[in-house]
């Protein structure tokens, strides 16, 4: 069997779009930042504006809060993903073929933050942080499909300070800026066996070991960039509307590759020389519309639609810092569209439920699909409830189960030494949510 020269691929950016199975929203993005908008499946976030986390979702909406207020959340997010290979999986030349894989799926706790507070009477100041994008996938060290991808990594810290201006009764604006600080993390094995006999047949081969000789790599990044947001929020007394978008923000990601278990005979090439990379990727923008409409004291009906510009994931490369390309690595990515349709009902005055169900398509197709990209379309279902301590004192719980349509993969990289992947993923994820909100 002939093997070709191997071409590592140490995308940055695939760390990140591995948490395409695992975050809750699609692709990598995270839309958990409030417990009371979880229990809607976030139905009418860009309009409610019952908290300080409408920092996040429109800014617009701190004017009709009154008041300072502050917002503290607690998610617990655990996603499943779970690989089968098929007949037709190879694995990789040279070496054994390893397992499934396990559970690739890993909990995360992410806390979000969030105080607004009056200015005057038509102004407001607010400040959020938050994480919009992360989440990390695991695989076992030796699962079959190792030398594609075993650990990817990202988190995301958001600084948001906004301003909200009361227009009319009817009409508030508002805007804010992004801090935003970006680290991803990629391992995979590296078939030295493959790239010792595509180097030098199999003399070279048996000089390091012959077959199943194997290392890890790991690439590294980070960067800060600003972003912006705005919003608008139309209140027309039983009903009210918001409209609200938050900006690309394009990074210029730069770290470090390192090899692990470099054979000697293999120890001069360049390709496997630990050293500085950059990685040029862009978060994507989105542009929300929501409607809540108060059906009458008790019962209130939410709805939204959310754009998603994943469409700029077309093609990242990975350059090293001599101006050589280390990786190039498809996405091909598609834009998105989320819809969700959710109810509060209120008993009391201490008591209210909530309910909600999405629908959210997967930035990635069949036939882009990777170990490190195990998306899907996903529905949501919702649950949550709050409870008013007292007046200025308030808890929301939230739950969600997300239902993720089975998908298939079936990644040919034998010409890079990564050997053949082909099979099937199920996926689930579930999101619980708790939140304690202060009002002064």
């Amino acid at each position: 069997m002939k093997i070709t020269k191997p071409v590592l691929n140490y995308s940055i950016a695939a760390a990140l779009a591995a948490m395409a199975g695992n975050a809750a929203a699609s692709g990598f993005a995270l839309i958990e930042q409030s417990a009371s908008g979880l229990g809607n499946a976030y139905a009418g976030a860009a309009a409610s504006a019952e908290d300080a986390s409408t920092v996040f979702f429109n800014p617009a909406g701190m004017s009709r809060l009154g008041g300072t207020q502050v917002s503290l959340t607690a998610h617990a997010i655990k996603p499943s993903a779970k690989f089968t290979p098929n007949a037709t999986n190879a694995g990789a030349a040279l070496q054994t073929a390893g397992g499934n894989g396990g559970d690739a799926g890993s909990t995360a706790f992410v806390p979000t933050a969030y105080i607004a507070m009056p200015l005057n009477e038509q102004a407001n100041f607010g400040l959020g942080i938050s994480a919009p994008f992360g989440l990390q996938t695991q695989y076992d060290a030796n699962w079959v499909g190792r030398f594609q991808a075993i650990k990817s990594k990202i988190q995301t810290i958001n600084v948001n300070p906004s301003l909200s201006y009361r227009v009319s009764d009817m009409v508030s604006l508002g805007a804010g800026l992004n801090y935003q600080q970006i680290n991803g993390e990629l391992s995979q094995a590296v078939n030295y066996s493959a790239a010792a006999f595509a180097a030098g047949g199999a003399p070279l081969l048996g000089a390091i070991g012959g077959a199943g000789i194997e290392g890890v790599s790991t690439v590294t990044g980070s960067d800060s960039k600003w972003g912006y947001n705005f919003g608008a929020l139309f209140d027309m007394g039983d009903t009210r509307v918001g409209v609200s978008y938050r900006s690309k923000i394009s990074y210029k990601l730069s770290g470090s590759v390192a090899f692990t278990s470099v054979p000697a005979a293999l120890a001069a090439s360049p390709k496997l020389a630990n050293g500085a990379v950059t990685l040029d990727v862009t978060m994507p923008d989105s542009l929300s519309f929501s409607v809540v409409n108060k059906v009458n004291s008790q019962l209130d009906i939410l709805a939204d639609a959310t754009w998603t510009g994943w469409g700029k994931f077309k093609q990242l490369d990975v350059i090293r810092s001599n101006g050589t390309l280390l990786s190039s690595t498809p996405e091909n990515w598609k834009n998105t569209w989320r819809v969700s349709v959710g109810a509060n009902y209120r008993y009391n005055e201490q008591w209210l439920s909530r309910f909600g169900v999405a629908y959210d398509q997967a930035p990635v197709d069949d036939q882009f699909r990777t170990a490190r990209i195990p998306d899907a379309n996903r529905t949501w279902l919702s649950v949550g409830g709050q409870y008013k301590v007292t007046k200025a004192d308030a808890i929301d719980m939230g739950y969600a189960h997300l239902f993720v349509n089975g998908s298939s993969i079936n990644q040919n990289q034998a010409a890079t030494g990564a050997g053949v992947l082909s099979g099937n993923y199920a996926n689930n994820v579930n999101i619980l949510s708790a939140q304690y909100t202060h009002s002064f």
